[in-house]
């Protein structure tokens, strides 16, 4: 009995019943296990993604740069950074694709950060472009510098950072000795302050002077005229001038060797055009007028750093100085040079190419065109200058 009751439950058919009680319950889960995995998969994708390149915004503000004018001051600037917006773009299609839950969530960051980025780039407070500082003055243009006591034409080339022998050019200036309250000339770089003269040519100025064709152009703005004004003054960077037009310019003459009474130069070369004085005497001069000495006065006088009116003659001259002015044996622009055989004599250092020679002008000299009430110049080697028979009075 048991038996047949046993295999009537078992071969009875199910049930419609008992078939629609079976759907629901597999309906509460769609997915298989397989598939679950997978999305559990993009899932955990799209969070790593977002978590490893999304950046909150950072608020920055951009300094004033050093060298800079304007308004370089800016807002804070909120923006999001280009990683952070490809990853939620991303994450969000992909999570609306696969009707993932967070599918919303990272649509709606997606979203913002979009927004934020667009508010970003249209606002007008975020950002002013810095203006770079414009020169007060063209760095081409040659300055004007008055002398004060104690400037030489080295000294003040230094403070320039050019050459003595440009300064001197661009003044007509033969010797570094300057007085104070003289306007100078300074050219913005080395070569020649040159005024334009008819039938010039930018290719027979820079022949003639052995300057950059291309380089003088540019420099003065020639690209377009190609031609420079007749009258205007250029510079030509680097020129060479002629001696023929160099301050001072006179034809060669012959070296000479002359000993007299008042000093014992040993040689030297003339240089310069002797003339006679008619400048008269200044108040103090008590030295005999056309001597060494009284010119000797009237040049110091004339270069801001006035000697003694009472020294005697020019044998004594180192000597009676010494108290008040610096004597020694190096010579430097403006200073006196003494000597002492016979009545001594007294000549003014002018320049120096030091190793070389040094350029003198003098007064009843003589050996260079000079004589008496006659101011004459000359070049003295260096070796003579420094070899001891001179004082040099500062």
């Amino acid at each position: 009995m048991a038996l047949k009751q046993f295999k009537a439950r078992v071969l009875t058919p199910i049930s419609d019943t008992t078939r629609t009680e079976k759907r629901r319950s597999s309906s509460r889960f769609p997915f298989s296990l397989s598939s679950l995995s997978a999305y559990l998969g993009v899932f955990l994708l799209i969070v790593s993604v977002v978590a490893m390149t999304y950046q909150p915004p950072q608020r920055q503000a951009l300094a004033s740069t050093s060298g800079l004018t304007g308004n370089t001051a800016l807002n804070d600037v909120s923006q999001p950074t280009v990683d952070s917006m490809l990853a939620t773009s991303v994450g969000a299609t992909i999570a609306e694709r696969t009707e993932l839950p967070v599918a919303g969530n990272v649509l709606s960051l997606s979203q913002s950060l979009s927004i934020e980025n667009t508010l970003a780039q249209t606002d007008t407070n975020t950002i002013s472009k810095p203006q770079i500082v414009q020169p007060t003055a063209d760095g081409r243009t040659p300055q004007q510098y008055t002398t004060i006591t104690g400037d030489t034409i080295p000294t003040i080339a230094q403070r320039y950072n050019i050459s003595a022998q440009t300064v001197k050019w661009a003044n007509n200036l033969t010797s570094d000795a300057v007085a104070p309250g003289k306007t100078l000339t300074i050219p913005p770089t080395d070569g020649i302050l040159y005024t334009v003269k008819s039938g010039d040519t930018v290719d027979s100025i820079a022949a003639k002077y052995k300057a950059d064709k291309q380089l003088l152009i540019t420099y003065n703005d020639l690209e377009v005229t190609g031609t420079p004004v007749v009258g205007s003054r250029i510079l030509i960077p680097g020129g060479d001038l002629p001696a023929t037009e160099q301050p001072g310019y006179v034809a060669p003459r012959r070296a000479v060797t002359y000993n007299y009474n008042y000093a014992t130069y040993s040689g030297g070369q003339a240089n310069g055009t002797a003339y006679y004085w008619t400048a008269g005497t200044s108040p103090g001069n008590r030295y005999g007028t056309g001597q060494c000495t009284f010119y000797a006065y009237e040049r110091r006088l004339q270069l801001g750093n006035p000697v003694g009116g009472m020294w005697g003659n020019a044998n004594t001259w180192a000597s009676a100085a010494s108290s008040s002015y610096l004597v020694d044996g190096n010579p430097t622009p403006g200073a006196v040079m003494a000597n002492g055989g016979g009545y001594g004599h007294v000549a003014i250092v002018e320049s120096i190419v030091p190793g070389v020679s040094i350029s003198i002008s003098e007064m009843n000299g003589y050996r260079w065109g000079g004589g008496w009430n006659r101011v004459g110049f000359g070049i003295i080697s260096w070796g003579e200058a420094t070899s001891g028979m001179y004082k040099y009075i500062h």
